[in-house]
């Protein structure tokens, strides 16, 4: 059973948008989002339903919810009206539990999200239609872009927002960056970029994705800079290295969490699944089962993100 309706995240928080470099509630004040990413809908799909979504919202008491949507690799491109139906559906069971929603446009290759712009544009199109009189959708529009210039991701940014404006006028929007969503880190930038040359919109955020094990002091400083100047959400991060497998670095993704609580910054762990690798939170072959309460179903990482998400979130209400 889904908690009393007065208690859930989205009964709390209401409506959010951006003030100054935080994510702030109905009542103005700044709050953290911590939840889960689903890995791809095309995959993975038999581990989102009834059950699974109940755990997440009552055992994990999980503010967020990732819905990844791939473009490519037998994603949304492949059958863009089933694909839409399975997020909206998504949508709609995170709603019903208090959760907020993030519907991630999940570009990964080819890393130019022009290449996928007029798919872009009728995907939020539907989707924002469809649900602009809900106060918990979050549109996270390209994912990891890669092997491009700031300038073109923020020119395709201000040809989608406004998409979505057309319909939701109201809901927080969330822009990839450069170099796999690393602040243009990975390829050899920083955020700097982003701030004297920022998308032409109000209400937005920055991604920011990282791999424990992979990524650590030197993506946490520039975290912290960038954090002074630009308001940053970590759509996306693993416990692992960013291949998405690997031993979970469980001392790295302290700190990072940490900093993340510290400087107020929501984020979604990659993943909620049971696919076999070190990443997923679940153990292969749980989504086959019905049981995904308390940690028997959990792998290292899901243990673990398990306990840092159920702690008391202490939402500001006045």
């Amino acid at each position: 059973t889904p908690p009393p309706a007065g208690q859930t995240p989205v009964a709390i928080n209401g409506q959010l948008r951006v003030c100054g470099v935080n994510l702030c509630n109905q009542y103005g004040r700044p709050i953290q989002l911590r939840g889960m990413s689903t890995h791809g809908i095309q995959w993975f799909g038999n581990c989102y339903n009834n059950a699974s979504l109940d755990a997440l919202a009552t055992d994990w008491r999980a503010d967020l919810f990732r819905i990844a949507m791939y473009v490519q690799e037998q994603g949304y491109e492949t059958d863009p009206a089933g694909f839409t139906n399975r997020v909206n559906n998504l949508v709609e069971e995170a709603t019903r539990r208090g959760m907020y929603a993030m519907i991630d446009f999940h570009t990964l290759t080819p890393g130019d999200p022009m290449y996928n712009l007029e798919r872009a544009k009728t995907f939020f199109a539907a989707v924002s239609a469809r649900h602009a009189a809900k106060n918990n959708v979050i549109y996270e529009i390209t994912n990891e872009p890669n092997g491009v210039s700031w300038s073109t991701i923020k020119n395709y940014a201000e040809q989608v927002i406004p998409v979505i404006r057309a319909n939701d006028p109201d809901a927080v929007i969330i822009v990839g960056t450069r170099a796999w969503s690393s602040l243009g880190v990975s390829e050899g930038s920083n955020h700097n970029e982003i701030a004297t040359n920022p998308v032409n919109a109000s209400n937005i955020m920055y991604a920011f994705h990282f791999y424990a094990a992979s990524h650590r002091d030197n993506y946490r400083a520039e975290v912290e800079r960038a954090a002074a100047r630009l308001p940053l959400f970590v759509t996306e991060f693993g416990t692992v290295d960013y291949s998405g497998d690997g031993a979970a670095d469980l001392a790295s993704s302290r700190q990072w969490l940490d900093l993340l609580d510290r400087l107020k910054i929501g984020y979604a762990n990659w993943t909620f699944s049971d696919k076999a690798e070190g990443s997923a939170a679940l153990r292969p072959g749980t989504c086959n089962g019905s049981n995904y309460t308390g940690t028997s179903v959990l792998t290292t990482s899901g243990a673990f993100m398990r306990e840092r998400i159920r702690t008391p979130d202490n939402f500001p209400t006045s």
